[in-house]
């Protein structure tokens, strides 16, 4: 029997009752136009599971309409939102803590001139959907983290830089588990997602003017977009696999 289990840290999905697609997308970082290009083209239904891995903020001139378009969301279909380390530093930042001129410097200037250029103009609900973002999100066949995990380490006891600060180098081993990680945070400037056995990067740097990427977890297909809108699908990730 598949058991689903829920708690404040992570989430696993039960997939023996799921009945639509799960479509994962690398770092957004402000890119609404990208986003918005392919969510126009998945046209996703309440069926549908959509997995956000994070840093949907900052970089790009959209961080406000991004969040916007998220929150919409949930009146469509299955929204899971991953914290990655930009939601973090500014969730710091927004309160003056440490991470504050960093933050600024890495992305958050472009995060707040979005919503007009002053911290009390980012509406509560954002703040809130940020906050409550998952640490992680796993189904039976595959694991979902901002950063990386650490191959044969429970979830729930992965640190917080390990989950949305580290970075992964294309060496790491497979989980013993069998299920595949995927991640974003470790921008490929390359545009191509980092694919080798057992891991999935899909930040393909997108707010440096590359693609935005999205795939769906069961067939591999990949949707992208540009900031500028341009759209490309029919690619799947067995074309960057690295043997």
């Amino acid at each position: 029997m598949v058991r689903a289990h829920f708690n404040t840290c992570g989430r696993m999905m039960d997939q023996s009752t799921q009945k639509g697609r799960t479509i994962a997308i690398g770092d957004i970082h402000g890119c609404d136009v990208a986003l918005g290009t392919i969510l126009y083209h998945l046209e996703l239904t309440r069926e549908d599971t959509f997995i956000c891995l994070g840093d949907a903020v900052d970089r790009g001139p959209g961080t406000k309409h991004v969040i916007e378009i998220l929150l919409d969301l949930k009146a469509s279909c299955k929204l899971i939102m991953i914290k990655g380390n930009h939601e973090e530093m500014m969730l710091d930042g927004l309160q003056g803590g440490h991470w504050e001129s960093i933050w600024l410097q890495h992305g958050g200037k472009e995060a707040i001139d979005s919503y007009g250029g002053r911290y009390d103009l980012i509406p509560e609900e954002h703040r809130i959907f940020m906050a409550t973002a998952l640490d992680y999100y796993e189904t039976e066949t595959d694991i979902f983290v901002h950063a990386t995990a650490v191959p044969g380490v429970p979830l729930e006891d992965l640190t917080k830089q390990e989950l949305r600060w580290d970075r992964i180098t294309g060496q790491e081993a497979p989980d013993p588990s069998g299920r595949r990680i995927i991640c974003g945070h470790t921008a490929q400037k390359s545009g191509k997602p980092l694919v080798y056995e057992g891991w999935a990067c899909l930040d393909t740097a997108a707010y440096r003017g590359n693609y935005l990427t999205a795939i769906d977890v069961h067939t591999n297909e990949l949707f992208q977009a540009k900031q500028s809108g341009k759209y490309r699908d029919g690619k799947t990730l067995e074309r960057y696999l690295i043997k």
